[in-house]
């Protein structure tokens, strides 16, 4: 497993991986319309303009996984949905971390994504409610211990 900055190159592939993860993560979360609107173009028009702010974790060469940060807060880390549970993820969040990440949100109601930040030592310090794509959605924020 390598993880490395994001090339040109490698934008059509996690923006795939983006629309995949995001399909699995949030069908109970997020109406359809919401979903389809996250598509592999929606991703990658998204991912161009913030390229110097990814994260690749590749294995056998090919990617599996990314993360986007900005300043110290994750905004996005998400895995192929055929690759998880290899260690992609971990990794993605360690190398996040040194990096000086210490906040990030999820839904609250994607439980395995909480359990896999509880797990890795991240604790919960608020529940909110917030607009997200027209409609209101319950959130959970967690901060890294220091």
């Amino acid at each position: 497993m390598r993880i490395r900055r994001v090339a040109p190159q490698d934008i059509p592939a996690l923006a795939r991986i983006a629309a995949a993860s995001y399909r699995a993560a949030f069908a109970a979360i997020l109406d359809r319309r919401a979903l389809a609107a996250r598509d592999a173009a929606f991703f990658a028009r998204r991912f161009r303009r913030v390229r110097r702010r990814l994260l690749l974790a590749s294995a056998g060469g090919r990617p599996v996984g990314f993360s986007l940060t900005t300043r110290r807060h994750l905004d996005m880390l998400f895995v192929d949905p055929e690759r998880q549970g290899r260690g992609a993820g971990r990794r993605l969040l360690a190398a996040c971390e040194r990096r000086g990440i210490r906040s990030l949100e999820c839904f609250r109601d994607n439980l395995a994504a909480r359990r896999f930040y509880e797990k890795a030592g991240w604790r919960q310090t608020r529940a909110y409610s917030r607009l997200f794509i027209g409609r209101e959605h319950a959130f959970v924020r967690y901060e890294r211990p220091a």
